[in-house]
């Protein structure tokens, strides 16, 4: 049984939720992050005007124009102020490439300092309630105004920050069901959050709307965008190059249709474990168990329409 169609096939064959989802912003910044000084983090240098910066816990990227700087994505809420003193200048522009706590936790210090904060409809309705964290059978209450999206999108975006363009756009059902690519153009470098995962676990946040066919169609999206000489950054691990991504993408691939045949065929997230499908691929998973089970998640939740509750 061979399947192609993944944006429609569990409605003709059935007819783990993100860890970072723990790192909840409540009430405004810690005492930690109100700090008056705090340490700068490692940073790279990607072109003249776009840095890397790590260990926010995972990667961001900013971007230094003439007013100031673009920033994608804002850290764990404990390191923002680690992540301001390591940019050259004040954050006049913030994209959220999700809502997960791990990217947003720094809306609220660049939000109440000025910050214009991009994200997708569907990331503002994400950080702008309650939502339940069913992994941890918890609530997480919403942050604060400050942290919240003034601008958002639907499909695609452009906008130009000094000499640079900067595209972004959806990347439907690949992590969330609010992810979105943020591309400086003229730069080749393209941020990608967790839509891309080289060194860790993928994480198909389920209850959020991501399932591994959205995933793999997200990155065949972004394989379609990039040549040889980009430089994508995910939200953990090292940059990738275009050969990377495509490497990740054919396991990705295989997984789905693995997964997906087994799935319509009857088989639980414990019979893939035990019939060995994660040990068809050249890499090893620290929780493979758990993946297979979010890939399940994520198959059931496309298939009967299922979002998550945000209220």
């Amino acid at each position: 049984m061979k399947i192609t169609d993944r944006r429609s096939v569990l409605k003709a064959g059935l007819g783990g939720l993100a860890g970072a989802a723990s790192l909840p912003l409540i009430g405004g910044l810690s005492a930690c992050a109100r700090g008056a000084s705090a340490e700068p983090l490692a940073t790279q240098a990607l072109t003249d005007r776009v840095m890397l910066v790590t260990g926010a816990p995972g990667n961001l990227v900013a971007l230094s124009s003439g007013d100031g700087v673009l920033l994608v994505d804002s850290g764990a809420e404990p390191m923002a102020r680690s992540v301001q003193a390591s940019l050259p200048a004040r954050v006049r522009t913030l994209f959220n490439t999700h809502y997960h706590a791990d990217q947003t936790g720094g809306n609220a210090l660049f939000g109440e300092e000025g910050a214009t904060i991009h994200a997708h409809e569907i990331t503002r309705q994400w950080l702008s309630a309650n939502y339940y964290v069913p992994a941890e059978d918890r609530w997480v209450p919403a942050p604060p105004e400050a942290a919240r999206p003034t601008e958002t999108f639907r499909q695609t975006g452009e906008m130009t920050a000094g000499d640079e363009t900067v595209e972004y756009g959806y990347l439907l059902e690949a992590h969330t069901r609010g992810d979105i690519y943020v591309f400086f153009r003229d730069s080749n470098v393209l941020a990608v959050g967790d839509v891309a995962s080289p060194q860790r676990d993928p994480s198909l946040d389920w209850y959020a709307g991501g399932w591994l066919g959205g995933r793999v169609d997200a990155m065949d999206d972004l394989l379609a965008m990039v040549n040889d000489d980009t430089k994508i950054v995910p939200a953990y691990g090292p940059v990738m190059s275009r050969a990377d991504l495509q490497a990740e993408r054919d396991m990705m691939t295989h997984l789905y249709d693995r997964t997906t045949e087994l799935c319509v065929t009857g088989h639980s997230a414990e019979d893939m474990y035990e019939m060995g499908v994660m040990d068809e691929v050249d890499r090893e998973f620290e929780d493979p168990q758990k993946f297979l089970y979010d890939v399940m998640k994520g198959l059931w939740a496309h298939y009967t329409n299922f979002g998550g509750a945000t209220v």
